[in-house]
């Protein structure tokens, strides 16, 4: 499956836009007219720091006045995918950072940073200090390929590639080996092409982003040329979206290789698809049908890069070089579709072809994983059962954004999406179906506990001072920012002289 992000592909004008909305202003002002008379603050807790989290943080401070919210996070900066998954050349869908800084800044919510939940504190002891927990905490295990060599060196997930360029901590010591011309993705979503894009852009373009010194350091050495998307289905199937295309098909430099037979008869095809697939295929099939007159050939004999769509191909196996050691390509399974549109599904034909590559990006999926045996989980989907965000036979529990529905959509289906589950959560408290009749303690008592097993939570204040110096160093050599990759040297950086644990 290609990924469409979520992260890697939000549109920042849909999030900005006062025309969406999930629900009715006059219900959410019926709601806070009924829930504001509490004789207690209402104690929620949010599991998770990215935008599903600060999404559902955001209706909730809204549309309660009395509630307070707590933002806990593992690592000790927030913004999930906004800071670990927006490709480094799309500053400006970061910019949602500045509506989930002005959440953060309210006096009624709080950011702890530095804190595991299911380790530093467990859900148990979450749900005796809240009224209610809301678990956003994304999807961060990568879907597996289950074929044969892809444990080899040279493979690699695109979570784990697109975390090494964009500093997440987990990532930093990934060394990607670059020194092939071919490089395969397999995938074709709107993160695979991100990946193409940094593997081909020019330096001169990257060194103004806020991408890794280290991945800059091992583009400066690349000796890739070329750069194949692979997928198990046709041109009408492609998952990325009109606007990464655009910017793949203007990158300087590059060339596309692309097959003009692969989009033969899709002419009389797409004058029935609904407009935003039209449009795509339409810039598709120009982009592989183009013809080579006098500018063409300029631009082939100036490009020294390119990039081709590989389409009906599904991968069968990694191949590995003759020490065995890595790998030096990728057998695929040719094959055809059965049905039409969006419902067609990829079929073997028996058929096999090899691809000579040194480097292989696995652009298949993420996945959420379990956090707690308190939780249910549905392992072959990868998300909580729930019922608008309410999970399922776990009352005061709730969920919001991938862990909800699956590693899929944009930045406004995560807006929209824990809206939803923000107003599942009022609707609760007015119906009684939550109870919220006895004070909780919140995060003080949280605190206590933390104290005792050695781990400092970060504030939100601690976090802008990480902010301050990223921001400084990266003005020193021309970039927005250098993020500082080690947890550790963020903990020091906020407090020197104190003993400090991760867990």
């Amino acid at each position: 499956m290609a990924l469409r992000w979520s992260r890697m592909c939000w549109l920042p004008r849909c999030v900005l836009s006062a025309r969406i909305r999930t629900v009715p202003t006059s219900r959410c002002l019926g709601l806070q007219r009924t829930l504001t008379s509490a004789p207690h603050p209402l104690q929620i807790c949010i599991v998770g720091s990215g935008p599903a989290g600060f999404y559902t943080a955001q209706h909730l401070l809204k549309h309660h006045s009395q509630t307070m919210v707590d933002i806990y996070e593992k690592l000790p900066v927030p913004f999930g995918l906004v800071r670990f998954g927006v490709a480094p050349d799309h500053p400006e869908v970061k910019n949602v950072i500045n509506t989930f800084t002005q959440t953060a800044h309210s006096e009624r919510c709080s950011f702890l940073g530095n804190v595991a939940v299911g380790t530093a504190v467990t859900i148990e002891e979450l749900q005796k200090a809240y009224h209610a927990i809301v678990l956003s905490y994304g999807a961060e295990d990568k879907q597996k390929l289950g074929i044969p060599g892809e444990d080899l060196p040279g493979v690699y997930s695109a979570r784990d590639f697109v975390g090494w360029y964009n500093g997440l901590p987990d990532n930093r010591h990934l060394s990607p080996d670059l020194s092939t011309e071919t490089a395969v993705i397999l995938g074709q979503g709107n993160v695979a092409l991100d990946i193409a894009r940094i593997l081909l852009s020019p330096l001169d373009l990257l060194k103004k982003t806020d991408i890794t010194q280290a991945a800059l350091n091992a583009l400066s050495q690349s000796r890739i040329k070329r750069v194949l998307l692979v997928g198990r289905r046709g041109p009408l199937q492609v998952a990325f979206t009109i606007k990464e295309l655009r910017e793949m098909t203007n990158l300087a430099g590059i060339q596309p290789i692309n097959c003009p037979s692969d989009y033969q008869g899709l002419g009389d095809i797409i004058k029935d698809l609904p407009r935003p697939r039209k449009r795509l295929t339409e810039l598709l099939i120009k982009s592989a049908l183009k013809k080579h007159g006098e500018n063409e050939v300029v631009q082939r004999t100036q490009s020294n890069r390119e990039w081709g769509l590989r389409f009906l191909r599904s991968p069968l196996a990694v191949l590995p070089s003759e020490d065995g050691k890595r790998a030096a390509g990728i057998r695929l399974s040719i094959t055809r579709l059965e049905g039409n549109g969006e419902t067609a599904v990829a079929v073997s034909t028996g058929e096999v072809e090899d691809l000579s590559c040194g480097l292989i990006v696995s652009s298949i999926g993420y996945r959420s994983i379990p956090i707690s045996p308190r939780v249910p989980f549905l392992q072959k989907s990868g998300t909580i059962p729930n019922s608008m965000g309410r999970v399922q036979g776990v009352p005061g529990l709730y969920c919001s954004g991938w862990v909800k529905r699956g590693p899929t959509g944009v930045i406004a289906t995560t807006m929209t999406d824990s809206f939803d589950t923000a107003q599942s959560l009022l609707e609760d408290i007015k119906s009684g179906t939550l109870s919220c009749s006895n004070p909780r303690p919140g995060a003080s008592t949280v605190r206590e506990l933390l104290l005792l097993r050695g781990v400092q939570p970060v504030s939100f204040s601690d976090w802008e001072k990480i902010d301050a110096v990223e921001t400084a160093r990266g003005i020193e050599v021309g970039k927005p920012r250098e993020k500082i990759l080690d947890p550790e040297e963020m903990l020091e950086l906020i407090f020197r002289g104190h003993t400090t644990r991760q867990l």
